[in-house]
């Protein structure tokens, strides 16, 4: 089985989206510099030094993960908002949906939004990860439309022995009988600040590490509007927080409606609340008694 197709963080976005659609997943280099990936390392690793290991067979028993990574660094703007990333995302995602509202055919464009989040660090010992879906959280069936784009940022370098994520080229296009072998899997290998993007019905997992040294890999779902996000923004990520990024990824949280009309706050754009001025959240009979 051949890897990954790799493209430069200048890339042509068209190129990309057509290899994105095709193989279902590609490694874009050096996607994060220098600079973000040491900020990463100085918000995040002292999380990742503090946390247990998950515990459990399918999150990994020598695996360590931090969530509600919006509220624990404000450096990852130049991530979510990378063009090859959030550009795919978009292009691939936010396709045209058509209403009839009485006799008027409208046309509406689903927004996107983050959905889970997690700092993944896998060391030595670790076992592989169980093949599976990401979009599998949405129960729908494939192949179909894409509900989801994800990417993992390398904040170490990935190789095939330290538990580079694995991945099934071409597995978003099976149907749902089809079930995956590890032998269809090529690891995913690339030096840190680089960054895997995938669909969300491709079959991966992440490798095992019988090496020394733990692989460490940031992750960000892009999600349809219209689902429930894996990770729930609203409560992983403190308003502060929120208003430590720039508008486009404030909306990329949550703080944005969906058309027709998902997500409204008071019949308004949510993202009113984040706004000098904007309407306070409403008081409920218990908290005014008290």
């Amino acid at each position: 089985m051949t890897g990954l197709q790799r493209f430069g963080p200048d890339a042509d976005l068209d190129e990309v989206v057509e290899i994105l659609e095709r193989d279902g997943a590609v490694i874009v280099e050096d996607l994060a510099d220098a600079g973000t990936l040491e900020g990463l390392w100085e918000d995040l690793g002292p999380h990742l030094d503090a946390r247990d290991y998950s515990g459990d067979w399918y999150n990994g028993t020598r695996t360590r993960r931090v969530s509600s990574i919006f509220a624990r660094t404000a450096r990852l703007t130049p991530v979510v908002t990378h063009p090859l990333y959030l550009g795919a995302a978009r292009r691939i995602m936010q396709k045209p949906v058509h209403v009839w509202i009485g006799r008027s055919r409208t046309e509406l464009v689903p927004t996107i939004q983050i959905s889970g989040t997690q700092a993944i660090q896998i060391h030595k010992g670790q076992g592989r990860q169980p093949l599976h879906r990401d979009d599998a959280l949405h129960l729908r069936r494939h192949p179909g439309p894409t509900s989801r784009v994800q990417l993992m940022l390398a904040m170490s370098d990935f190789t095939a022995d330290n538990g580079g994520t694995m991945v099934i080229p071409g597995s978003h296009h099976w149907d749902d009988e089809r079930a995956p072998h590890v032998e269809e899997a090529v690891p995913t290998e690339m030096r840190a600040g680089s960054a895997l993007i995938w669909l969300g019905g491709v079959y991966h997992g992440g490798g095992s590490n019988t090496t020394d040294t733990p692989r460490t890999g940031l992750t960000i779902a892009l999600d349809l509007g219209n689902l429930r996000q894996e990770e729930n923004q609203y409560l992983a990520v403190p308003r502060e927080a929120v208003l430590a990024y720039p508008e486009e990824v404030r909306r990329l949280l949550g703080y944005d409606r969906c058309p027709p009309g998902l997500g409204w706050y008071e019949m308004e754009d949510p993202y009113t609340v984040l706004e000098d001025g904007g309407p306070e959240p409403v008081r409920t009979a218990a908290a005014t008694a008290r």
